[in-house]
């Protein structure tokens, strides 16, 4: 099924994030996590295209084994250090699978790379404008930033390009990670002011490790508040208080956000069943309304 289809009624909807492994023998125990994830019942399951490609081989495998769960898989597909032969390449192979629905994004800028005039993919949108040139059908997603892309020099220039990649066919946007609503709820605000009236999925990183956040910031430009400072500072010593506790302020983030009126979460799983378990739980009533 199409992810705009899913969220075209305004519905409730949950949906998780897996990644492929780096290795051969790590595939199965990924498709494991696969199947658990999907015991949730997930609206739909991203699967995710690696750093600069680097596991873009399991990403169609995975995928597949999404959607022998019953669950409609969203492939994502980085394109910056790819050809367009490439990238021809790896649609047709998701089309040939009935895979329908693609995250176009352009992807992190591997350390070293240097941008040139020969480089054919720079941004998401010439992605964007690719994929539906192969294949018109395919649904396409993108990604933002509630808290500005990191290489873009303010908020406009960032809602402008936003705007850019909407405008060229994406159905459906899902934000970095996020730690404080109001970023969000300010975000949203600004794109409807600027046309961007395509549906925008919250996405939230549950953190259960102190030493996620780092990374966490560096991927996803966003900042951490005060309050979930003071957690980790409480629990972050403690594995099992720091995953309770960021369990918990995942599932309260997710709760504001519908209470506001928004209705589609997608969570970070990092691959850890429990977690998405225990968040699932912690929403039962309120997502089957």
């Amino acid at each position: 099924m199409k992810i705009s289809k899913i969220l075209k009624d305004n519905r409730v909807t949950v949906s998780f994030e897996v990644f492929p492994p780096k290795q051969w023998d790590k595939l199965e125990t990924t498709k494991q996590t696969v199947r658990e994830l999907c015991k949730y019942s997930p609206d739909f399951m991203s699967v995710t295209y690696g750093a600069a490609g680097t596991t873009s081989g399991f990403t169609t495998e995975i995928a597949n084994e999404v959607k022998d769960c019953g669950i409609t898989p969203l492939s994502h597909l980085t394109c910056l250090t790819s050809s367009r032969d490439k990238i021809h390449q790896v649609v047709s192979e998701l089309d040939a699978n009935g895979i329908e629905n693609i995250l176009a994004l352009r992807g992190d800028v591997p350390q070293g790379f240097e941008f040139t005039d020969r480089q054919y993919f720079s941004n998401a949108y010439q992605l964007v404008n690719e994929i539906k040139s192969i294949n018109p059908n395919i649904c396409v997603g993108g990604a933002c930033y509630p808290e500005v892309h990191p290489e873009s020099k303010n908020r406009v220039e960032d809602i402008a390009h936003l705007k850019e990649k909407v405008d060229c066919g994406v159905e459906f946007l899902t934000t970095q990670m996020f730690f404080d609503n109001e970023k969000f709820f300010n975000f949203y605000e600004m794109c409807q002011i600027k046309g961007i009236n395509v549906p925008i999925i919250a996405g939230i990183m549950p953190i259960t490790n102190a030493n996620q956040v780092k990374r966490s910031i560096e991927l996803s430009n966003s900042s951490v508040p005060a309050k979930f400072f003071r957690i980790m500072e409480r629990f972050g010593d403690d594995p099992d208080k720091m995953k309770q506790a960021g369990i918990i302020y995942a599932t309260d983030q997710i709760i504001d956000l519908m209470a506001n009126g928004f209705n589609n979460i997608h969570i970070y799983t990092m691959n850890k069943p429990d977690v998405a378990m225990a968040i699932m739980n912690g929403l039962s009533s309120i997502i089957n309304e």
